[in-house]
């Protein structure tokens, strides 16, 4: 079809990425709520058992896979290990916006974020194709502290 090319994907990656960040945001404030009322590890547990029943729907009553549970065994073992990070995400998020606001909390996280990020590509790490660092992503990062620093003001 016309216009589908590596830009028309890339700019659709784009948007998905913008909505991750937009719904990070709102998840964080939404949890945070909760958190108030039933506790953080106690959100915690609830914001998973609710993640896994959408999906659970998609996979088996919507049928949204596209993948197979049979390549499990093909996985390095490590791989296996982003569901803790997912706790730790959902935990240290409440934790954080209950004591800094959303806008701080989202701002030194983003800026955790990216930095680790930067690490994963540069040095390839889990075996992501390798994507070198460079003194404008450099400068990216100074500004990201920067922006950190102004918002605790």
């Amino acid at each position: 079809m016309k216009g589908e090319g590596p830009l028309t994907f890339k700019i659709i990656a784009m948007i998905v990425a913008l909505v991750s960040g937009i719904s990070m945001a709102v998840q964080g404030a939404l949890n945070t709520v909760l958190g108030k009322f039933i506790g953080v590890l106690e959100t915690t547990f609830i914001v998973h058992i609710v993640g896994t029943l959408v999906v659970a729907l998609g996979l088996f009553v919507f049928k949204f896979g596209t993948g197979s549970f049979a390549n499990i065994p093909r996985a390095p073992w490590y791989a296996f290990i982003g569901g803790i990070f997912g706790v730790i995400i959902v935990y240290s998020v409440v934790f954080s916006i209950s004591r800094l606001g959303v806008a701080i909390a989202t701002t030194i996280i983003i800026t955790g974020q990216i930095v680790t990020a930067l690490l994963i590509d540069h040095f390839g790490l889990f075996g992501l194709d390798k994507i070198c660092f460079s003194w404008t992503k450099g400068l990216g990062i100074i500004f990201l502290s920067l922006g950190v620093k102004l918002m605790l003001n």
